[in-house]
Parts: C-alpha cells; sequence; structure tokens
C-alpha cells in the first residue's frame, strides 16, 4: 500500500490533522504538498489538512486539535451536556459551540474559520485531572468532552455573559446521578467563588439526593455578596442575586 492509501485510509472522514501530527506519522512537508498539489488533501487552516472536498464539522475540528500532546482543550459547558442528552437547548449543527481550554494554550488561529465555535480559555478548572472528562463517539472517530459534573460548572461560569441563568437551572434539575466525589473535589479545587456558590445553590433548589454527600464545610464560599443578574433577588444563604422568580 502506498504512503498516500496508508495515509487517507487511516483518516476519519470529517476530521482535520495538524502538520506535526502528520510529519510524526512520517509525512515530510514537501511530500504533503506533493499530496496537496495532487488534490488527495488540502489545507483547512495554516498548519492543518484536511482531505479534500471534506467537509469538516467543529467536531473534525476538534478531534485533530485534540492530537496536540498535553492539550486542555475540549468541548464543555452546555455542549458537552447536549452530547449527553441533558440538554434539548442545542441544535449542534447550527448554534453555538462551546470548547474550553487552560488560559495559556492558543488555537484562536485555527478555530477561526468555524464562527460555530467559542473558545473559553480560564484557570479557575483543574483541566488536568482525566477524571473530569468522558469521551463521546462520533461515526468513525471520538472526541474528548467534559463530564457532566464540569460540564455543568462551566456553564455556570458563563452566567451571565454567554448563558443565561433559567437555562442553566433546568439543566441543573436534570442531573439527577452525578458523582458526589467528583463533584466534591471541583467544588474544593475550583477557584471561582461565584461558580460555587452558583452550583450549590441551584443544586440545593433542584432538591438533588445526592448533595447531602457533598461536605460544604470543605468548600471556600469566599465573602462578600456576589452580583449574578441584574434586578435581581439577594440569596441570603449563598449571597448572591437570583431572578427574583427563584427567591426564597
Amino acid at each position: 500500500m502506498t504512503k498516500i492509501n496508508q495515509l487517507i485510509k487511516s483518516w476519519p472522514k470529517g476530521t482535520v490533522k495538524t502538520v506535526t501530527e502528520l510529519q510524526k506519522l512520517g509525512y515530510s512537508p514537501q511530500l504533503l504538498k506533493s499530496y496537496s498539489n495532487s488534490k488527495w488533501i488540502e489545507l483547512y487552516s495554516r498548519g492543518i489538512y484536511q482531505l479534500s472536498g471534506d467537509k469538516v464539522l467543529w467536531q473534525g475540528l476538534l478531534f485533530g486539535m485534540q492530537k496536540r500532546k498535553n492539550t486542555t482543550l475540549h468541548a464543555g459547558a452546555k455542549t458537552a451536556l447536549t452530547l449527553k442528552g441533558f440538554s434539548q437547548y442545542i441544535k449542534l449543527g447550527k448554534d453555538k459551540v462551546y470548547l474550553f481550554s487552560n488560559k495559556d494554550e492558543n488555537f484562536n488561529v485555527w478555530l477561526k474559520r468555524n464562527n460555530q465555535i467559542t473558545l473559553n480559555r480560564t484557570t479557575i478548572f483543574n483541566y488536568k485531572n482525566k477524571k473530569y472528562f468522558t469521551n463521546f463517539q462520533l461515526n468513525k472517530f471520538e472526541i474528548i468532552i467534559s463530564a457532566p459534573e464540569l460540564a455543568i460548572m462551566e456553564m455556570l461560569y458563563l452566567i451571565p455573559q454567554k448563558q443565561s441563568f433559567d437555562e442553566a437551572l433546568e439543566i441543573m434539575e436534570g442531573l439527577t446521578t452525578l458523582r458526589p466525589k467528583i463533584v466534591q473535589k471541583l467544588l474544593a479545587e475550583g477557584k471561582s467563588v461565584k461558580v460555587k456558590r452558583l452550583f450549590l445553590f441551584m443544586a440545593e433548589f433542584s432538591n438533588h439526593a445526592w448533595l447531602k454527600n457533598i461536605d460544604v464545610k470543605k468548600i471556600n464560599l469566599g465573602s462578600g455578596k456576589r452580583v449574578i443578574v441584574k434586578n435581581g433577588v439577594l440569596d441570603k444563604k449563598y449571597k448572591i442575586t437570583i431572578p427574583k422568580s427563584y427567591g426564597r
């Protein structure tokens, strides 16, 4: 089998490969240029190739990006929860897709061509812990996404600029099977007081059974008030402003 046939056979349709990955597989820049001239492959963006004439969706782009060494890039927040069946709000072919990574990763140039994607870099979550993630199987490949425990906290992180309070709470109400040990660890490690207070408020409001296994005394909830929504009411327990309809 020729090298180009090997490459095409092993290349899942709808995905991209970086030049770095291709070089590690034994394909030199000169060879890649030759394949491109022969219309076997084509540039998706600088440093990234796709199969000629192929249609690359965000899942295939993420798949290619996740081949990078030590990357923390993943699908999170509402996107991950939708993939796991917890949200009916997103039409994954049209609406915004939320990708997250550590703050020091630079993927903007590669993601600019896809207007569906919004990239969120943050330091408030520990993206090195593999227990916070799960694999999602697509047709011929799989991508790494946030586990529900992390995804809901990422969703709360986006309130109010990119995410509504109402939608987040409605999704939280369906999260009846969260793993208390993972929740506890995320809340203990998390660097956002807003996220931690919102999470506990919504879990309590939803009356989740797993909440009784969370030791709030081991979670740093900071001090002072946090304005979550404008013109809301203050929840005295967690000192956050919430929509008036959820006041208690």
